[in-house]
């Protein structure tokens, strides 16, 4: 449990990120990492607290206090072997998790957490760096094979896991390059792709095969892969965005997020776009509606393109600058974030909804809003409109980053039948993952909505788990 005294010896110290006025200028990561010494001491901090609630605020249940200690103690390889033992992808998590277990880590009630998800990320890059992380290979072959829909981190814990139980796995997505959200949807400068191709590499040296460019339910019958596999899983994610029912929607330069943000990620790329398809915010008064993670990224990408101004609206009141620790650790609270991108410059406004959006020649350019006020009312939040408080700005570009509603229900899950929940996703439990579909299963987004990478990654590990069990009437994949 890292040094009994460490925690009150040792100030905690995270990463820190370059200039704004340097990282602005590309799209590459742009945190400074820890010196491996002071990895060692904040590790060091992680205190023998009895419970350790982090294991509980981490989704993927990671064996923290043992790698902080190994860290502390300079096994850095066999910190590595503690990290796999509950999280296939620590390098996406380390990177784009926002850290649950460190809102539920004791030395949080005095707003000083262990740097866990630094240490994190450090174990993983330095064990590639070391040439520790190699391909687990089989050592026996089932002769199963098994179908996996979608690319994503939910799709990719799956598949490796059942990769290494023995079977063949086929990993089907409908884009041109393997990832989905982790690819498309994730900037660069948050995570570089070069991450996600050294994943696949080791995978199919594992043995998986991966079909880019094959749609399942467009291209090819979702009912095939019935008659083709063994079983089936589900991990196509959450991508039917929340639309924004205004007068002036239909105006040209108003688009959802996932329609923007992939863009400048196929650019990077070095993909050539068409001229119809290359949405830019260059010059333009860029309005981003959405608070969230997505958000967040719309606005960072804009900053890197140019935007000359970004302004975020978000419909929900502004958060408390801190939580009452008393009332919500170990659980995430609900307090005032700042991302590394708004950070780098735009106007956040809270309390705004949206009225109306004009344009010009059928071009946006101005969106109308109003300030609204937030009422409990028999035990629950109401909105409503505050007199006098309309407003107009300026819009040349407007990012609609409101979430998502719930998979996209036409192709795949139509052609199979799968029965879905009251919230219109594909039903299943959180025991055997099985859909009302025989042989077909789901995990992560597609089953439980719209969540984070460190949930998708769980969910597809305890998929794996019940689909090798399902085959071969008991299983030894850790769930």
């Amino acid at each position: 449990m890292g040094k009994p005294t460490g925690f009150m010896e040792i100030s905690r110290q995270d990463r820190r990120y370059t200039l704004v006025a340097d990282r602005v200028q590309h799209y590459k990561e742009f945190v400074i990492p820890l010196s491996e010494d002071e990895l060692g001491r904040q590790g060091a901090r992680c205190m023998d607290c009895g419970i350790p609630y982090c294991h509980s605020g981490c989704p993927v249940n990671n064996i923290i206090p043992d790698w902080n200690d190994l860290v502390y103690q300079g096994n850095w390889q066999e910190a590595i072997e503690v990290l796999h033992s509950t999280n296939n992808f620590p390098e996406f998590t380390g990177r784009i998790c926002p850290a649950p277990c460190e809102a539920a880590c004791t030395l949080n009630l005095t707003d000083e957490p262990v740097t866990i998800k630094s240490i994190e990320c450090s174990i993983v890059d330095k064990a590639w760096a070391n040439g520790w992380i190699q391909p687990q290979i089989a050592r026996h072959k089932t002769g199963k094979r098994i179908a996996v829909v979608g690319s994503g981190p939910a799709g990719l814990a799956t598949a490796q896991q059942l990769a290494r139980a023995g079977h063949q796995v086929v990993v089907f997505e409908k884009n041109d390059r393997i990832g989905g959200l982790l690819r498309y949807g994730i900037p660069d400068f948050k995570m570089e792709k070069h991450h996600i191709d050294r994943r696949i590499a080791q995978m199919q040296a594992e043995g998986v095969i991966f079909r880019p460019n094959w749609h399942i339910g467009k291209d090819i019958p979702a009912r095939q892969l019935l008659e083709d596999f063994d079983a089936v899983v589900l991990a196509g994610g959450s991508e039917k965005p929340r639309d924004l029912a205004v007068p002036g929607r239909e105006l040209e330069g108003v688009h959802f997020a996932m329609d923007f943000l992939p863009l400048q990620n196929k650019r990077n790329a070095g993909d050539t776009l068409p001229e119809r398809a290359n949405i830019q915010a260059m010059g333009k008064h860029v309005i981003v509606i959405g608070g969230g993670d997505t958000g967040s990224d719309c606005i960072g990408t804009s900053g890197r393109q140019g935007a000359a101004s970004i302004t975020q609206l978000e419909i929900m009141p502004r958060p408390p600058e801190k939580e009452n620790k008393q009332l919500t650790w170990p659980n995430w609270p609900n307090k005032l974030r700042t991302s590394s991108s708004q950070e780098e410059g735009c106007e956040r406004m809270w309390s705004v909804d949206t009225v109306s959006l004009e344009g010009q020649n059928g071009k946006v350019s101005q969106i109308n809003c109003v300030k609204v006020e937030w009422q409990q009312q028999d035990g629950r939040w109401v909105m409503r409109k505050a007199p006098g408080s309309e407003f107009s700005l300026k819009a040349n570009l407007v990012l609609l980053a409101m979430g998502f509603v719930h998979p996209v229900h036409t192709g795949l899950l139509e052609d199979l039948g799968v029965e879905l929940d009251e919230r219109r996703n594909v039903k299943a439990n959180t025991l055997d993952y099985r859909t009302s579909v025989d042989k077909v299963f789901t995990a992560g987004d597609m089953r439980r909505g719209q969540s984070l990478v460190v949930w998708a990654i769980r969910e597809g590990r305890q998929c794996a788990r019940a689909v090798d069990e399902y085959l071969m009437g008991t299983t030894e994949l850790p769930r």
